[in-house]
């Protein structure tokens, strides 16, 4: 293809640009094309244009990932990194490691994306102050927090009390903190998985996570799923779906069968 059915072919398919000749690797206003289609495809621009950074703005701007594929003296460049990271926060992870562990861009990643925290620097990571205030916004970024802060009560009840499931993400001693797992599985049935089994066997702890969520039958102690008020709830909260989990003797029982229509 001469340069200009190229441009027109690389508009319907941006990974033309894949196989093309050096030349259009090269050239600027082609690769511009392609990365405002498509901003993954700056993995296959020309090394000079990966350093362009009219080029990788476009592309970043497409899709966060792109960013990758940048070269490392945009990757370095705090002024770029923070209009891209002001944008979506979770772009911390292609920067280049200097910058993981700059405050002033982590606080600004985690301010858009609070789990961008999976991408910085350890230190930030045992910062109690931050991870309390990422987990606030995010309960999900508790996964990232250090170990130690996963021992945190406060920390930990702030995640479980946004989504239960979450439990599963504390430290195990959480496990078989009582007042942890009622707030949890209020707040999630879902996360009865995540409790001690001495939970499980628990009629009020059980019947506040099938309240909830009627599925958390499934998680129930074998002795649980035998009780008929405990699958009645489930039943009543998640349908006819969860007898799947309900002792066979249940499943045909002539209330139940009703409350599950």
């Amino acid at each position: 293809m001469n340069r200009d059915e190229f441009l027109k072919a690389v508009k319907e398919d941006p990974y033309q640009i894949e196989d093309a000749d050096e030349a259009f690797k090269k050239d600027k206003e082609i690769v511009l094309i392609a990365v405002t289609e498509n901003g993954s495809v700056l993995e296959y621009a020309h090394a000079s244009l990966k350093k362009d950074k009219e080029v990788v703005l476009a592309a970043v701007k497409k899709s966060y990932h792109s960013l990758a594929f940048a070269d490392d003296s945009i990757k370095k460049d705090k002024k770029i990194v923070m209009g891209i990271i002001k944008k979506d926060g979770a772009a911390l992870e292609h920067v280049h490691a200097s910058l993981k562990n700059d405050k002033e861009i982590v606080l600004e990643a985690l301010k858009e994306s609070p789990t961008a925290l999976e991408f910085a620097n350890d230190s930030f990571k045992k910062n109690r102050e931050i991870v309390l205030s990422a987990v606030k916004r995010a309960p999900e970024a508790l996964e990232y927090a250090d170990k130690s802060l996963k021992k945190d009560k406060e920390i930990v009840i702030t995640a479980v009390k946004r989504n239960g499931r979450f439990l599963g993400d504390a430290d195990k001693s959480f496990a078989k903190n009582e007042e942890i797992v009622r707030i949890a599985v209020q707040s999630n049935g879902h996360a009865l998985e995540f409790a001690d089994s001495s939970f499980k066997k628990d009629k009020e702890i059980v019947m506040l996570a099938v309240k909830n969520v009627g599925q958390a039958l499934e998680y129930v102690d074998e002795t649980l799923s035998k009780d008929k008020e405990v699958v009645m709830a489930a039943v009543k909260q998640a349908g006819k779906d969860v007898l799947e989990f309900a002792d066979k003797s249940l499943k045909k029982d002539k209330d139940i069968v009703k409350a599950a229509k």
